[in-house]
């Protein structure tokens, strides 16, 4: 699963004179090269001699299936999926020495340059890049033979922002989505990609973040701008028809951009804003899965002017 928290609790736990092991697979949490893991202080332990430690274990994992069962048969919903949609931010295993947001971006510009579509970014359980260690670990706690796609939080957010008839019906789009960790801007035309931007949340200011908006919808932002301040990078597709596209703003930490020059829309697909990139989750299964398409794009609102052009 994603380092992040869990990550920075160990660190602590180590500092302050406790031990840690964890299995070969389970260390990956915090680094994908084991001996950068080791240097933390984790010492690497084999499933077997796991079972035999006197500690307290802990199971790591992005999804529990049987968890979210038990909640929803409180409610006596049907817990037998028709499907899954799941998604997560996955830096990806970059190679020892080989910077992990530069990775992360070579990523998103390798899935753009496949395909220049929001949606393209959606993925089948056997599609999955070997390197997107935590995109398939998720996918491994899936039902195994149940329909399932795998979609990046970040054109989730983006695909559920363009639901809102505000902004998936206007020519242009800005969509910025301001996750807790990550900070991702697409230039649009639907789910036509113009150009984006990535960011860590926390490691951009708010006039950052105001200025890299603006530089990307003049094209003017460079790489080295968003690189050089701990971002990931810059990207740019094809020329947009315009340079003042509706921008339209996601995310938990929208409201970081409070005091600066932006005026955005705050995108609220089906009147909930907080699970953009949810319904976002749903749009690409459905493009994934034609048998379903119409019977779950209709509902949505979703039509010919929102894909791209």
């Amino acid at each position: 699963m994603g380092g992040g928290p869990c990550h920075w609790a160990l660190e602590d736990h180590i500092r302050f004179g406790g031990k840690a092991f964890a299995t070969p697979e389970a260390a990956k949490t915090f680094d994908d090269d084991l001996e950068s893991a080791q240097a933390m202080g984790v010492t690497i332990t084999s499933e077997d001699e796991m079972s035999t430690l006197h500690a307290d274990q802990i199971e790591l994992r992005d999804l529990d299936l049987a968890a979210i069962r038990n909640a929803l048969a409180g409610f006596e919903v049907d817990t037998e999926f028709d499907g899954l949609a799941l998604g997560c931010l996955d830096h990806g295993a970059s190679p020892p020495g080989y910077s992990d947001p530069l990775f992360r971006f070579e990523h998103l510009k390798r899935v753009v340059e496949a395909g220049n579509d929001l949606r393209h970014f959606a993925y089948l359980p056997h599609e999955l890049p070997d390197y997107l260690t935590r995109a398939r670990t998720l996918l491994a706690c899936a039902d195994q033979g149940t329909p399932t796609i795998f979609l990046d939080t970040g054109p989730a957010a983006a695909l559920g922002a363009l639901q809102d008839p505000a902004v998936g019906q206007k020519e242009e789009q800005f969509i910025l989505n301001l996750g807790n960790m990550h900070a991702l801007g697409f230039h649009l035309r639907g789910t036509h990609i113009y150009s984006l931007f990535e960011h860590h949340t926390g490691e951009i200011t708010a006039q950052q973040l105001a200025e890299f908006t603006l530089g990307l919808m003049a094209g003017t932002l460079q790489h080295e701008e968003v690189f050089n301040s701990k971002g990931h990078g810059v990207l740019y597709v094809d020329e947009p028809l315009s340079r003042s596209p509706f921008l339209a703003v996601t995310g938990p930490q929208r409201a970081k951009i409070a005091g600066t020059q932006l005026a955005p829309y705050f995108a609220t697909p089906h009147g909930a804003m907080m699970i953009s990139g949810c319904f976002g989750l749903i749009w690409a299964f459905a493009e994934r899965f034609p048998d379903w398409r119409e019977e779950i794009l209709r509902p949505l609102g979703v039509n010919q002017a929102q894909v791209a052009a």
